[in-house]
């Protein structure tokens, strides 16, 4: 009797249904934590990096600003005291000024992430290098174009602007400051790699800035004469869609190209 219930239990035991009941180890339980909100994470990141950068580094925030008040101050020095010649020429003074201004610090937009390597880094992050892009895009307008256009009204004193328009003048430059950046990084982006790339952005993206300019000053030009700006205004922020739509995009196939060939 004894023999053969251990038979039976042999049996079972050695049977495969019984090892696998035997080894049949219950599954571990895995938990997915997804990471919400990554990208604007790290957009942020590169937002409060960039402004940090720019804070300590003075200097490049200051030159375009000093560059603009001095063109603008030699100006009726150079040409007429008269208040009337200085109001005619005034919105088309204030615009190419900003312009160039604004042109002068777009080739260290992203020289120094290229020469301390963490453009790199940007370009093996998780997160769309597109968006990245247009973080330090504004990081570059709210400390280059902002400061312009809230400038520009008070150099507007200086060459007898009617007090009617400075809104439009400041609002103008706003929108159109911010498309020049966004052209103008593409140029940027093309350039980093260049040791003197600074004469070969200009020349890429000068010609690109001819339609926000003409529309710039067209704009403060009417408010001057009392024509409507609706028109020139809408152009300018429809300028501003189309490159906020699509110069990420170029900006980071530009990058791709100057970093790996």
């Amino acid at each position: 009797m004894h023999s053969s219930l251990q038979g039976s239990s042999h049996s079972s035991s050695d049977s495969p249904s019984g090892y696998r009941q035997a080894t049949r180890m219950p599954a571990p339980s895995v938990t997915l934590r997804v990471h919400k909100g990554g990208l604007m994470v790290a957009v942020k990141a590169t937002l409060m990096r960039d402004v940090t950068l720019l804070i300590r580094r003075r200097g490049e925030v200051l030159n375009p600003l000093v560059f603009f008040a001095l063109v603008i101050t030699l100006f009726p020095i150079a040409i007429s005291p008269d208040p009337e010649l200085l109001a005619v020429i005034a919105p088309g003074l204030l615009w190419v000024a900003a312009l160039l201004a604004a042109l002068l610090s777009l080739d260290s937009l992203f020289r120094s992430d290229y020469d301390d390597g963490s453009l790199e880094q940007l370009l093996l992050a998780p997160q769309p290098l597109a968006a990245l892009s247009l973080a330090k895009v504004a990081v570059h307008w709210l400390l280059t174009g902002l400061p312009l256009a809230l400038m520009a009204p008070l150099l507007g004193i200086m060459l007898a602007l009617p007090a009617g328009s400075y809104a439009v003048l400041a609002l103008s430059l706003a929108l159109g400051t911010a498309s020049l950046s966004l052209i103008g990084a593409i140029g940027a982006a093309l350039t980093v790699g260049l040791a003197r790339g600074g004469v070969l952005l200009s020349l890429l993206v000068l010609p690109l800035y001819i339609p926000v300019l003409i529309f710039g000053a067209g704009a403060v030009q009417a408010a001057i004469v009392g024509d409507g700006v609706s028109a020139h205004l809408a152009i300018l922020g429809a300028l501003l869609a189309a490159a906020l739509m699509l110069a990420p995009w170029a900006i980071a196939a530009s990058l791709r190209i100057s970093i790996n060939g």
